[in-house]
């Protein structure tokens, strides 16, 4: 059965995205970049709300981020992509499909189906609902040294406790820690 993982840079306070939607606190090098390679190549599947697809959509379509970051570029250009959205009509990104309703049912259908990971980036609403659910197998946390104050957190709304176990770390020279949790069932 695949696995649905969250793959995800917060702050140490739990932020996604600064107050004004700023990612440019993110720690982004030559090991960060090989940790989101090794991550591209066990997954076939991309999963996005509306807002984090639109924005990953204009980045990494630029010919200047093709240019800059072939490699990744390349993955996110041309694995498939779902976006869960009920105001969205359309998507125009190369390999993606929209879902608007029967969430939880598409993709425990998707689980069930061969292939690789299932990766959520970002998107903390569809992080939040996939938690609620209870179909989410693994959180990659990636935690930047830095403290926001303010922001978009990784959760929203009113969760149910959820407990975890760490099953894996990897300390990374520039400070980021990346921290692999599994649900307790």
């Amino acid at each position: 059965m695949r696995k649905i993982i969250v793959s995800n840079m917060v702050s140490i306070d739990g932020y996604i995205e600064g107050p004004n939607r700023e990612l440019n606190w993110h720690v982004v090098n030559d090991e960060f970049l090989k940790y989101a390679e090794d991550m591209l190549n066990a997954a076939d599947i991309l999963l996005f709300g509306r807002l984090t697809y639109e924005m990953m959509a204009a980045y990494w379509t630029l010919p200047e981020s093709i240019k800059n970051d072939a490699v990744i570029a390349g993955k996110m250009n041309r694995l498939t992509k779902i976006v869960f959205s009920k105001t969205l009509d359309k998507v125009d990104w190369e390999n993606t499909s929209l879902i608007k309703e029967n969430i939880k049912g598409e993709m425990l259908k998707l689980k069930e189906q061969p292939g690789k990971d299932i990766v959520i980036l970002g998107s903390g609403s569809i992080v939040s609902a996939f938690t609620q659910m209870g179909i989410i197998d693994e959180y990659r946390i990636i935690i930047n040294p830095v403290i926001l104050g303010a922001g978009n957190p990784q959760f929203h709304g009113n969760l149910d406790k959820t407990l975890l176990r760490l099953t894996e770390f990897k300390k990374l020279k520039s400070g980021v820690v990346v921290l692999y949790y599994q649900p307790i069932q």
